[in-house]
């Protein structure tokens, strides 16, 4: 067996947003019917967090669940705790029609780190990144530049980016020009 590996090692830029690519992380892909109590209670069960409302994501520790659509979550684990999250699930739901799926190879996640984070995904995604409009605790579907990614705030001054590992390099660099020193727009001050 080969050893996994993120895709984009180590890749950092500084600009006046951090950019770097986070490594390997847990994810699975559920497929179901997210408001059956069966569904909810195997998810707590899994990873000991309630599953959240519509556009809602909420992490516990390193365990974490979003909101991806209203037959579809995504579960973040530990890399090495995606087995026994998946074999947790598939015991739990035992006769419930549900798709529950490591997708951790499959994608990349980059972190933004500082007070522009809105600033540089409002530049590169349709999504309306004011104060008051997206805030931490919420994840959204949409596109940056020509790709599909998620994204999410953990806190203010950081922001979370999924996308498929495919284009992953895509990604960084659309990240990286959109907090290029010079190009700061001060749209939310």
């Amino acid at each position: 067996m080969s050893n996994a590996v993120s895709a984009l090692p180590e890749a950092v830029f500084e600009g006046y947003v951090r950019v770097e690519e986070l490594g390997l992380n847990g994810m699975i892909t559920l497929r179901g019917d997210l408001d059956s109590a069966a569904l909810t209670s195997a998810v707590k069960s899994a990873i000991g967090i309630d599953m959240p409302g519509q556009r809602g994501i909420t992490f516990k520790g390193k365990n974490g669940v979003a909101w991806m659509s209203p037959d579809e979550a995504m579960l973040f684990v530990p890399l090495g705790d995606v087995s026994k999250t998946l074999a947790s699930l598939s015991k739990s739901l035992a006769g419930v029609h549900h798709l529950a799926v490591d997708v951790s190879d499959a994608r990349a996640m980059f972190g933004l780190t500082g007070d522009a984070v809105r600033e540089v995904i409002a530049k590169v995604c349709p999504v309306d990144m004011a104060p008051g409009q997206f805030a931490p605790g919420e994840i959204r579907r949409t596109r940056m530049a020509q790709i599909p990614v998620a994204i999410w705030m953990p806190d203010e001054s950081g922001l979370r980016v999924i996308c498929f590992r495919s284009v992953a390099q895509y990604a960084f660099d659309v990240l990286s020009d959109a907090s290029r020193p010079g190009s700061e727009a001060a749209l939310f001050s």
